[in-house]
């Protein structure tokens, strides 16, 4: 209360046995003794007076209305208390908590490879169908037909074609130019 430690209590005894003397010592501390038990009797008498007063102003049923709001089950607060205590709890070098981990990574790969699964159908069904629309638009459109050729024009005959060539007559041989250093 005072928040006094032995130490002090024992500086105020040798101060107190100075000061009073040994004689009227245990007297004053027998008066001291009666006095802090009328304290705390008119304490008490104060609190349950206090008591009184909230109990019949109805200040108890608001403050106990109070705490059930406020209370842990009610906000739900009480599961997080229990996954925290179990979190704390948790070693995970335990077999069962080893075997639990590897139970949760095989559940996890399952389902990866389940989306994995899916997704490749998905894909697979898309693309039929885009194959299906492909062919459907090039069935659905009328092969193109062939352009009519436009009738050729006559060419216009040649005047006069020779009928034959006469033979080619064979080139005279060619005669060696004389240099201009040689007499001939």
């Amino acid at each position: 209360m005072f928040d006094i430690g032995w130490t002090e209590l024992l500086v105020i005894g040798i101060v107190a046995l100075i000061v009073v003397g040994p004689k009227d010592l245990p007297g004053m501390f027998r008066t001291l003794g009666r006095f802090t038990g009328k304290a705390k009797a008119m304490a008490r008498d104060f609190q349950s007076a206090m008591n009184d007063a909230a109990d019949s102003a109805g200040v108890k049923d608001v403050a106990d209305d109070l705490k059930n709001v406020t209370s842990k089950k009610s906000l739900g607060l009480d599961a997080l208390d229990e996954v925290a205590t179990k979190f704390e709890n948790w070693d995970p070098m335990t077999p069962e908590a080893q075997a639990k981990a590897a139970e949760t990574k095989a559940a996890e790969k399952a389902k990866k490879a389940a989306l994995v699964k899916e997704r490749t159908e998905a894909a697979k069904k898309m693309h039929a169908a885009t194959a299906k629309a492909k062919d459907g638009k090039s069935a659905a459109k009328p092969a193109a037909k062939p352009k009519a050729k436009a009738p050729a024009k006559p060419k216009a005959k040649a005047a006069a074609k020779p009928k034959a060539k006469a033979p080619a007559k064979p080139k005279a041989a060619a005669k060696p130019k004389a240099k201009s250093g040689d007499k001939a």
